[in-house]
């Protein structure tokens, strides 16, 4: 008798820790200061005039970069006093930066500063400093920065660079776009999810269009269309999503879009925390937890939240591990949307066997070892071994079988199919928690399996997967992760 247990809302976990809160600060017109006339002070004085700021610079010896800066400011007025700071200079100032020769000159800078109450930075001295600028991707009104807490600039000027080449420069213009028309957008007449899904559209279209200047007309048919929707706009739905074996690289894009879109999430255990980083950050997340012989949810018991919460309106993403449609029940899910006229989409996703098969570097079907793949499970809805399971399948010398949900089962299972004519000595894997950072596979003859992996057990899911594709890891016949059995296999194959 498996022990029952109800839908629970899962709490987000904890922000980790930062290094630095990053913060966007709207300067336009607000007056920030700048002491020293090098380059480096130059370049912050003209990120500050860049977002707007009234920049005075204090400067004994200005440069010529700081001359062609106030000759020229890309936004804010630059204004030059050839004189040292003094510590009224601070008075009306919203932030202050430092371009100070030396630590006691920084000291003294900082400490001006902080007695004022304004913010400051003193270059290249971190210990002095109440905030740090990082490296900048500019597509204004979209800007990103980073970060490295002062650890590695040259590093984040690295991941600023790769930025640079994966976001295209006419986003600029798009960001504009949505800024100019968010006003009208809220005078528009449409509701909440309305709204959400012109920004759905908008974004859908600026994403694969972004060298494409944006138009009114683009404006008047976004807004159309969402219009057109009418009361599907409203509705709720249900999109069964395959969360993948764990890690969460594996997402497909449209799970990620699915997870930045939903309203709830419900979430099976075996679904790694991981996944839910792509989540909406709003989105109510739910537990709805089966676990093999453990506590779980009732399939009734989750059809039924599935369908009220999509009846309330919602769009409720069902969030499964590896592939729905892969022994995920997704077939009882889609017949209680589609009895309760919900609309149903399914987003596949990696399998377990796919994802420990790329770790080991095994083709499943290679063509020297096997001629068919077919999925098994290890449990029918009782819990116990099907008894229509196709033993004579299972035999097939040139099959590769995965066994789903195998660990109470499997030595049973691998009985039977002996006894049906499997090979003993067939080579076989248990595969625990594939795909992740601490996956675990365990390498033995098939008949040998059951009993290592009775002592040996492994925590967390596991995938049993039988055939002679997997030789060279049986015959290593050890315990480890995906590399060191890699390593194994491949000296044993020599």
């Amino acid at each position: 008798m498996i022990d029952a247990r109800t839908p629970v809302e899962a709490k987000p976990p904890q922000m980790e820790s930062l290094a630095r809160l990053p913060v966007f600060l709207a300067l336009q017109g607000k007056r920030a200061i700048v002491a020293g006339g090098s380059a480096a002070a130059a370049w912050k004085a003209e990120l500050l005039s860049a977002a707007g700021a009234q920049v005075d610079v204090y400067a004994p010896q200005p440069g010529e970069e700081l001359a062609a800066l106030a000759a020229r400011p890309p936004r804010g007025i630059v204004t030059i006093f050839p004189r040292g700071w003094e510590p009224p200079d601070f008075t009306g100032a919203v932030v202050a930066v430092g371009g100070c020769e030396d630590d006691a000159e920084a000291v003294r800078f900082a400490a001006a500063a902080r007695r004022a109450g304004v913010p400051v930075n003193v270059i290249d001295k971190p210990a002095h400093c109440d905030f740090a600028f990082g490296a900048i991707v500019n597509r204004s009104p979209l800007v990103i920065g980073i970060s490295t807490d002062g650890a590695a600039p040259v590093f984040g000027q690295a991941i600023r660079a790769k930025l640079e080449a994966l976001i295209p420069r006419g986003f600029a213009q798009w960001a504009q776009a949505a800024r100019q028309w968010r006003s009208e957008v809220q005078r528009s007449g449409l509701s909440f999810a309305g709204r959400r899904r012109f920004w759905q559209l908008f974004t859908g279209f600026a994403v694969t269009h972004p060298d494409r200047k944006p138009q009114p007309a683009d404006y008047d048919r976004f807004l159309a269309e969402t219009k057109d929707e009418g009361t599907a706009v409203e509705s709720g739905s249900v999109t069964l999503v395959g969360a993948g074996p764990g890690d969460p690289e594996l997402l497909t894009l449209r799970a990620v879009r699915a997870l930045q879109s939903a309203d709830v999430i419900l979430i099976d255990d075996l679904v790694a925390p991981e996944v839910l980083d792509f989540a909406r950050r709003e989105a109510k997340k739910m537990l709805v937890g089966k676990t093999g012989y453990g506590p779980s949810c009732k399939q009734d018991e989750v059809n039924a939240l599935m369908i009220g919460l999509a009846k309330a309106g919602r769009r409720v993403v069902r969030l499964k591990g590896g592939d729905p449609m892969i022994f995920g029940r997704a077939g009882e899910e889609i017949a209680a949307c589609r009895a309760a006229k919900i609309p149903v989409e399914v987003v596949p996703g990696i399998t377990a066997a796919q994802g420990a098969a790329s770790r080991l570097k095994v083709s499943l079907t290679h063509r020297h070892d096997a001629r068919r793949l077919q999925y098994v499970t290890g449990h029918g809805a009782n819990g116990s071994l099907p008894s229509d399971v196709d033993w004579a399948s299972l035999a097939d010398p040139v099959a590769t079988t995965v066994v789903y949900m195998p660990t109470k089962t499997l030595g049973q299972l691998v009985e039977r199919a002996v006894l049906a004519g499997l090979d003993p000595s067939t080579p076989s894997l248990a595969i625990a928690r594939a795909t992740q950072a601490d996956q675990q596979v365990l390498a033995a003859r098939v008949a040998d399996l059951p009993a290592r992996l009775a002592a040996t057990p492994l925590a967390g899911p596991v995938t049993v997967m039988i055939g002679q594709v997997f030789a060279a890891h049986a015959a290593a016949g050890a315990i480890g992760t995906a590399a060191s059995l890699r390593t194994v296999a491949a000296e044993t194959s020599r």
